[in-house]
Protein backbone atom coordinates (compact mmCIF):
# COMPACT_ATOMS: atom_id res chain seq x y z
CA UNK A 1 0.00 0.00 0.00
CA UNK A 2 2.98 2.31 0.83
CA UNK A 3 4.14 2.22 -2.97
CA UNK A 4 0.65 2.91 -3.89
CA UNK A 5 0.00 5.60 -1.67
CA UNK A 6 3.80 7.17 -1.87
CA UNK A 7 4.42 6.51 -5.40
CA UNK A 8 7.81 8.66 -5.02
CA UNK A 9 8.65 7.43 -1.68
CA UNK A 10 8.15 9.35 1.61
CA UNK A 11 10.09 12.62 2.07
CA UNK A 12 13.47 12.45 3.10
CA UNK A 13 14.74 15.30 4.80
CA UNK A 14 18.74 16.14 4.46
CA UNK A 15 20.48 19.41 4.31
CA UNK A 16 20.04 21.39 0.91
CA UNK A 17 23.25 23.53 -0.68
CA UNK A 18 22.32 27.15 -2.13
CA UNK A 19 22.89 25.19 -5.32
CA UNK A 20 19.94 22.45 -4.28
CA UNK A 21 17.60 25.58 -3.52
CA UNK A 22 18.03 26.97 -7.01
CA UNK A 23 17.17 24.05 -8.32
CA UNK A 24 13.84 23.66 -5.97
CA UNK A 25 12.88 27.21 -7.03
CA UNK A 26 13.11 26.78 -10.39
CA UNK A 27 11.07 23.60 -10.54
CA UNK A 28 8.26 25.40 -8.92
CA UNK A 29 6.62 26.77 -12.13
CA UNK A 30 6.92 23.34 -13.82
CA UNK A 31 4.51 21.62 -11.35
CA UNK A 32 1.60 23.90 -12.33
CA UNK A 33 2.93 23.20 -16.21
CA UNK A 34 2.55 19.47 -15.93
CA UNK A 35 -0.33 19.22 -13.66
CA UNK A 36 -2.31 21.09 -16.34
CA UNK A 37 -0.97 18.96 -19.38
CA UNK A 38 -2.29 16.06 -17.21
CA UNK A 39 -5.37 17.54 -16.36
CA UNK A 40 -6.04 18.77 -20.11
CA UNK A 41 -5.38 15.30 -21.11
CA UNK A 42 -8.41 13.42 -18.72
CA UNK A 43 -11.66 13.35 -18.99
CA UNK A 44 -14.68 14.41 -16.71
CA UNK A 45 -14.90 10.83 -15.36
CA UNK A 46 -11.24 10.44 -14.82
CA UNK A 47 -11.39 13.80 -12.34
CA UNK A 48 -13.74 11.45 -10.31
CA UNK A 49 -11.24 8.68 -10.48
CA UNK A 50 -9.09 7.83 -7.48
CA UNK A 51 -5.70 6.45 -7.31
CA UNK A 52 -6.17 4.21 -4.42
CA UNK A 53 -8.76 2.43 -2.73
CA UNK A 54 -10.70 5.50 -0.20
CA UNK A 55 -8.42 7.77 -1.88
CA UNK A 56 -9.14 11.00 -3.39
CA UNK A 57 -10.27 11.82 -6.69
CA UNK A 58 -7.72 13.34 -9.08
CA UNK A 59 -10.15 16.24 -8.83
CA UNK A 60 -9.81 16.46 -4.89
CA UNK A 61 -5.87 15.90 -5.07
CA UNK A 62 -5.57 19.07 -7.62
CA UNK A 63 -7.76 21.37 -5.32
CA UNK A 64 -5.58 20.04 -2.54
CA UNK A 65 -2.56 21.04 -4.07
CA UNK A 66 -3.67 24.52 -4.59
CA UNK A 67 -5.02 25.09 -0.91
CA UNK A 68 -1.72 23.25 0.61
CA UNK A 69 0.51 25.60 -1.16
CA UNK A 70 -1.33 28.71 -0.37
CA UNK A 71 -0.90 27.27 3.53
CA UNK A 72 2.82 27.11 2.71
CA UNK A 73 3.06 30.46 1.39
CA UNK A 74 1.74 32.08 4.06
CA UNK A 75 3.93 30.02 6.43
CA UNK A 76 7.03 31.29 4.77
CA UNK A 77 5.99 34.80 4.96
CA UNK A 78 5.23 34.06 8.77
CA UNK A 79 8.60 32.62 8.80
CA UNK A 80 10.05 35.73 7.25
CA UNK A 81 8.43 38.01 9.82
CA UNK A 82 7.82 36.52 13.16
CA UNK A 83 10.44 34.27 15.28
CA UNK A 84 9.48 30.27 14.92
CA UNK A 85 5.75 31.02 14.51
CA UNK A 86 3.61 28.22 14.63
CA UNK A 87 2.02 27.43 12.06
CA UNK A 88 -1.98 26.41 11.69
CA UNK A 89 -2.41 23.16 10.64
CA UNK A 90 -6.11 22.57 9.14
CA UNK A 91 -8.17 19.69 7.78
CA UNK A 92 -7.11 18.73 4.58
CA UNK A 93 -9.42 15.32 4.73
CA UNK A 94 -12.65 17.75 5.31
CA UNK A 95 -11.63 20.88 3.08
CA UNK A 96 -11.65 17.90 0.02
CA UNK A 97 -14.88 17.36 1.32
CA UNK A 98 -16.11 21.37 0.73
CA UNK A 99 -18.23 22.21 -2.28
CA UNK A 100 -15.31 24.25 -4.37
CA UNK A 101 -13.52 21.15 -4.21
CA UNK A 102 -16.85 19.34 -5.69
CA UNK A 103 -17.93 22.56 -8.00
CA UNK A 104 -14.80 25.15 -9.02
CA UNK A 105 -13.18 24.01 -12.16
CA UNK A 106 -9.31 22.26 -11.63
CA UNK A 107 -9.03 25.03 -14.03
CA UNK A 108 -9.15 27.56 -11.52
CA UNK A 109 -7.11 25.74 -8.72
CA UNK A 110 -4.20 24.92 -11.31
CA UNK A 111 -4.09 28.89 -12.08
CA UNK A 112 -4.62 29.42 -8.61
CA UNK A 113 -1.93 26.89 -7.91
CA UNK A 114 0.19 29.23 -10.59
CA UNK A 115 -0.12 32.62 -8.86
CA UNK A 116 1.07 31.06 -5.80
CA UNK A 117 4.09 29.93 -7.04
CA UNK A 118 4.87 33.14 -8.73
CA UNK A 119 4.55 34.85 -5.59
CA UNK A 120 6.66 32.03 -3.42
CA UNK A 121 9.20 32.18 -6.34
CA UNK A 122 9.67 36.03 -5.77
CA UNK A 123 9.81 35.91 -2.13
CA UNK A 124 12.13 32.85 -2.21
CA UNK A 125 14.47 34.39 -4.75
CA UNK A 126 15.54 37.83 -2.95
CA UNK A 127 15.79 34.89 0.34
CA UNK A 128 19.42 35.34 1.83
CA UNK A 129 21.26 32.00 2.54
CA UNK A 130 20.50 32.66 5.90
CA UNK A 131 16.54 32.81 5.86
CA UNK A 132 16.41 29.54 4.78
CA UNK A 133 17.79 29.15 8.16
CA UNK A 134 14.39 30.48 9.74
CA UNK A 135 12.22 28.16 11.41
CA UNK A 136 8.15 28.23 12.00
CA UNK A 137 6.74 24.63 14.12
CA UNK A 138 4.22 22.24 13.05
CA UNK A 139 2.13 20.79 15.20
CA UNK A 140 2.93 17.03 12.74
CA UNK A 141 6.57 18.30 11.98
CA UNK A 142 7.72 19.99 14.72
CA UNK A 143 10.29 22.38 14.04
CA UNK A 144 11.51 22.82 10.28
CA UNK A 145 13.60 24.97 8.19
CA UNK A 146 12.84 27.22 5.30
CA UNK A 147 14.76 25.07 3.57
CA UNK A 148 13.26 22.11 4.48
CA UNK A 149 9.85 23.79 4.03
CA UNK A 150 10.90 24.20 0.49
CA UNK A 151 11.89 20.55 -0.22
CA UNK A 152 8.85 19.87 1.03
CA UNK A 153 6.77 21.61 -0.66
CA UNK A 154 8.65 20.49 -4.38
CA UNK A 155 8.26 16.97 -2.96
CA UNK A 156 4.34 17.20 -1.95
CA UNK A 157 3.70 18.41 -5.23
CA UNK A 158 5.50 15.84 -7.00
CA UNK A 159 3.95 13.21 -4.70
CA UNK A 160 0.69 14.17 -5.70
CA UNK A 161 1.59 14.20 -9.65
CA UNK A 162 2.65 11.06 -9.16
CA UNK A 163 -0.63 9.82 -7.94
CA UNK A 164 -2.35 11.34 -10.67
CA UNK A 165 -0.40 10.00 -13.07
CA UNK A 166 -0.65 6.93 -11.56
CA UNK A 167 -4.93 7.08 -11.50
CA UNK A 168 -5.02 7.44 -15.12
CA UNK A 169 -2.30 4.87 -16.39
Amino acid sequence: MDAIRFPIGTFLSQDLSPNDRIQLIAELPTIAQSLRQVANSITEAQLESSYRPDGWTIRQIIHHMADNDMNAYIRFKRALTEEAPAASSYREDLWAELADYKSVPVAHAIGLLELVHERLIIVMSRMKESDFERTLTTQALGSVTLGTALKRLVWHNRHHLAQIKSAIH
